[in-house]
């Protein structure tokens, strides 16, 4: 192919450029004139017009990284939950302001238009948004690096709150289309399913196979204050055939797409519901389906410039996010063995030294493992690798342990009680050169409890590397008006060095500057009323406490403590309606899974409740609730700026780190939280004195249990308790239905409280009080409120993705010149 040196137009940013190009981009991009172009349309023109100019540096980017030889990162994610792009884009390139004057003159609003812009629905929660962070920081730091994940269609949901229910919707965030992605038709690999495997001279080969093509599609994630960009790369699933012409003509219409139907819904949905055993098919599809492609993208990538294997694992370093992608490695030996003939132990070395895993849980039955018969079926010489990796690893641990059968049956990589299921956390700590916790706590229980074993055999193999939040999104996105104060006192610094943050302290005694900042806080809080009340129509006092609780619906959240305290101080409003109470917002929000009853039920309950205290005259404005639907990260940028009270009151032992604690802080919060977590590193960073920490440590967690714990006993003995338990099974806050809630009621008193609530009801409710006392001295919540955003510079993903890059990637960034 001739290469020749090509002219195209060198942007710059002023303000008649952007003017210019987002006219050509509507003109010639869109297909409209100013006459007939809607809102989208404008938005759609104005983000090609941003895209444009994160093209060069991503170009140059790679051309560097080819030049350079670099070690890259592939960064394996099942979810990737970035957000909105416009807005960040435009901070990243520092054009903000000058975007803005430029769709001004053109008639433009551009807030109007970023309220336009869907969020891309490819996470659910804390895992997608944290892998979102992290390509963020990647790319700020310069490192080489890829995402990878799915390219769905539809995300896991939209979530609708119909007669107090969560209702679930089709999130098709593709509606008008995507301006950020650039299709890679000419990128397609084929992945296969099924069949079986035979042995032919010597080598093994897969036949018979089904086949679904996976199509890449490219985003660039730019980094903030720099011309280094990284890739977002989300296969999508494309029929083989696309069309059964024959059947077409015979008048069968269904049966003529039936097979392009089937290969697509691949990459079609976040999250199929694995209640049957086709849900738990189509998952297990899915994620072989996406880490087959990267796994021949890398190779692809890495022959570019290499001809032989020999420096495969000097130049890669995968890492799996969850063991979601843990099917990677037995794709990757198949591929090196059965198509490279790559011999087997070489390619289980270059394995062992390019990946590593970051494990996000502490509870054994969240972690995840796949039916052998499935996987025979699906992936039958996938089962084999792992059959062989699985043979040579135990004989090793035999040999070493004098043939402790006990051992080996709690370590081997099949689970052979009852259903054999292969453990996709044991395959990753065997396979990986690095396994790694998201907080201290985390990384202590995780080597203590549920990986002792390994943790014993392969101590240089775990580590810590706590969690972190892009501060460029979760502050200077999320809060102008905060982001503007720090900037006129401390300068911009921060925004790239999060440890600036720091600087604030010396501020705390300002006069002044505490009143700025109460009325920055103040500001947001007053922003979120005005949304909520059209969305709600609840209005809410902004000087009232606003309590937050924004996470995942789900038991080991607790989100059932804080509704039992909202009773509670409901309960005492109504006793004593004359004292001067501290008046409270209490919002929840978060999507329970479409399977998952309880988390559903403890939804309705949140807002049974809510409507009964929100519409009692003789409460009034002392307490509201509210529970603000369809969580996601747009959601979080306005609600989290707002919050006073950060609630983190998961049970000690059972959150691995965190992320929405960061957010919150930083954005001047107080936390009310468990020993839990980075809750414990938070405590640490802002002070004893700023943060307020209830209920049982993990270890007491633990002698709890183990002395018998008795739920009903705290129910007897506690009389504002049992009052409000008995309020939630009597029908108090559901007289249509007064058994609406018996399950709840039974979960915590009679079937074991497994995540106990009510252990830790008493401390949290005195612990409440204390808040309470401390929010009625303005001054001195808000120099709390100052400490905690001094207090977050560790929790920058700048110095998590610092921390992977050095002491488990070993990968440099990149010399841009």
């Amino acid at each position: 192919m001739t290469t020749v040196d090509l002219e195209f137009d060198q942007l710059n940013s002023t303000v008649d450029a952007l003017r210019r190009s987002i006219s050509n981009r509507l003109m010639y991009g869109v297909g409209k004139d100013a006459v007939a172009a809607r809102p989208q349309d404008w938005l759609h023109a104005a983000a090609l017009a941003v895209r444009d100019r994160l093209v060069a540096r991503w170009m140059k980017t790679t051309r560097m990284q080819y030049e350079q030889d670099v070690k890259r990162v592939y960064y394996l994610s099942m979810e990737f939950l970035i957000g909105r792009t416009f807005t960040n884009a435009l901070l990243a390139l520092g054009i903000y302001d000058s975007m803005k004057e430029a769709l001004a003159s053109l008639g433009v609003d551009m807030e109007a238009l970023t309220d336009l812009e869907p969020d891309a629905a490819l996470g659910n929660g804390g895992l997608g948004r944290l892998a979102a962070c992290f390509l963020d920081s990647m790319a700020t730091l310069g490192i080489p690096g890829f995402g990878y994940g799915i390219r769905y269609e539809y995300g896991m949901f939209r979530q609708e709150i119909v007669d107090g229910e969560q209702v679930e919707a089709p999130d098709y965030w593709l509606r008008a289309g995507n301006p950020w992605e650039f299709p890679r038709p000419e990128v397609q690999y084929v992945v296969h399913f099924g069949g079986r495997t035979v042995q032919r001279e010597g080598r093994i080969e897969w036949i018979d196979t089904q086949h679904v093509n996976a199509m890449a599609y490219d985003t660039v994630i730019p980094g903030f204050a720099t011309s280094a960009t990284n890739t977002l790369r989300l296969w999508s699933a494309r029929a083989t055939e696309e069309f059964d012409l024959f059947a077409f003509n015979q008048g069968d219409y269904q049966r003529a797409v039936e097979a392009r139907n089937a290969s697509e819904n691949v990459s079609r949905l976040l999250y199929p519901d694995d209640s049957t055993p086709a849900g738990r098919e189509l998952r297990l599809r899915q994620e072989y389906f996406f880490v087959s492609a990267t796994m021949q993208d890398l190779i692809r990538r890495y022959l570019r410039t290499h001809s032989t294997f020999g420096r495969f694992s000097e130049k890669v370093a995968v890492h799996l996010n969850d063991t979601h992608p843990v099917l990677a490695i037995p794709e990757l030996i198949r591929l090196l063995v059965d198509v490279h003939h790559v011999p087997w132990d070489k390619a289980l070395d270059h394995v062992q030294q390019m990946f590593s895993y970051t494990n996000h849980t502490l509870m054994p039955e969240a972690l995840e493992t796949w039916d052998v018969e499935l996987l025979a079926r699906l992936l039958p010489r996938h089962l084999e690798i792992i059959f062989d990796i699985n043979a040579e690893f135990l004989k090793q641990v035999s040999e070493h342990s004098d043939h402790d059968v006990d051992l080996i049956r709690r370590i081997s990589l099949v689970d052979e009680y009852g259903q054999r299921r292969v453990r996709m956390a044991h395959l990753a700590i065997v396979a990986s050169q690095k396994v790694n916790g998201v907080s201290k706590l985390h990384s202590q229980l995780m080597t203590r409890d549920i990986f002792a074993d390994f943790a014993r055999m392969y101590p240089e193999r775990f580590t810590n590397v706590t969690n972190g939040i892009t501060p460029r999104r979760w502050l200077a996105q999320a809060s102008p008006s905060l982001s503007s104060l720090i900037d006129t006192q401390i300068g911009t610094h921060w925004r790239t060095d999060l440890f600036e943050l720091a600087k604030l302290r010396e501020l705390r005694n300002d006069p002044a500057f505490v009143e700025a900042f109460h009325e920055a806080k103040r500001q947001n809080k007053i922003r979120l009323g005005h949304r909520l009340m059209h969305q709600t129509g609840v209005s809410f006092d902004p000087d009232a406490l606003f309590d937050l609780q924004v996470k995942r619906i789900h038991e080991y959240k607790r989100q059932l403590l804080n509704v039992l305290h909202v009773i509670v101080r409901y309960n005492r409003i109504r006793e004593n309606p004359q004292r001067d109470w501290v008046p409270r917002v209490v919002m929840f929000a978060g999507k329970a899974a479409s399977a998952y009853r309880m988390a559903k039920t403890i939804i309705k309950l949140i807002n049974d409740v809510a409507a009964k205290i929100n519409n009692d005259p003789v409460v009034g404005d002392r307490l509201k609730v509210v529970f603000v639907p369809n969580y996601g990260v747009s959601v979080a940028e306005l609600i989290i700026p707002a919050a006073d009270l950060s609630e983190q009151i998961s049970m000690a032992g059972t959150e691995a780190s965190g992320t929405g604690n960061m957010k919150l802080a930083l954005n001047g919060a107080l936390t009310i939280g468990t020993l839990d977590g980075a809750n414990i590193e938070i405590r640490d960073a802002v002070g004893e004195d700023n943060i307020f920490i209830f209920g049982h440590s993990a270890d007491e967690v633990d002698g709890l249990r183990a002395g018998g714990y008795r739920p009903r006993q705290i129910y007897e003995e506690n009389a504002e308790l049992h009052t409000a338990l008995d309020q939630i099974r009597t029908g108090f806050f559901s007289p249509g239905d007064p058994l609406r809630f018996s399950d709840i009621f039974h979960t915590l008193v009679d079937w074991g409280d497994h995540y106990m609530v009510l252990a830790d009801f008493a401390s949290f409710a005195k612990t409440q009080e204390e808040v309470d006392r401390r929010f009625r001295e303005s001054r001195a919540w808000d120099q709390s409120a100052i400490e905690n955003v001094a207090g977050m510079g560790f929790f920058s993903s700048d110095r998590t993705i610092a921390e992977y890059a050095h002491d488990i990637w070993h990968v440099k960034p990149l010399e841009m010149g």
